[in-house]
């Protein structure tokens, strides 16, 4: 199976976001390909953001690299830098427990979609504006100080 069909990979729309955190990512639809192609030393998804959505609260990881793809339209990559626009053939890279919070976001009036690859689920993921991080060994949201989301 070295070339994948993509229309054959599921198409997800959700999120473990608790509460309204998962507002901004509702226009996000995730194609899973590292699971389809049943990969094991990395991730790697293909998402389409509606106009208007974003990848993710912006974050960073501290065990896990990241590398984003675009493929087609228009977004802008939103980190401790400032806005960076990106189009198709960008390329952003984030180095495992740099620090720097990140998320893409799509402003404009057409889908967009990138190519991301790295690790999903694994160690802790911060995110800097809002309460909440992720843990990987308990598989959890948690508060800042944390405590679980209910």
């Amino acid at each position: 199976m070295p070339k994948l069909d993509l229309d054959t990979v599921p198409e997800r729309n959700t999120t473990g976001y608790p509460g309204s955190y998962a507002d901004d990512v509702a226009g996000r639809f995730v194609r899973r390909i590292g699971d389809a192609a049943r990969l094991a030393d990395f991730g790697a998804s293909h998402v389409v953001l509606r106009p208007g959505a974003a990848s993710a609260q912006r974050h960073w990881h501290e065990e896990e690299d990241e590398l984003v793809v675009m493929l087609w339209g228009e977004a802008v990559l939103v980190d401790d830098h400032g806005r960076t626009p990106l189009g198709p053939g960008d390329i952003a890279v984030f180095p495992m427990n740099d620090g720097n919070g990140h998320r893409i976001v799509n402003e404009s009036g057409a889908d967009c979609a990138f190519l991301a690859i790295g690790r999903d689920g694994t160690g802790v993921v911060h995110y800097p504006d809002i309460d909440l991080k992720w843990n990987g060994a308990a598989d959890r949201y948690e508060h800042k100080d944390g405590s679980a989301y209910d």
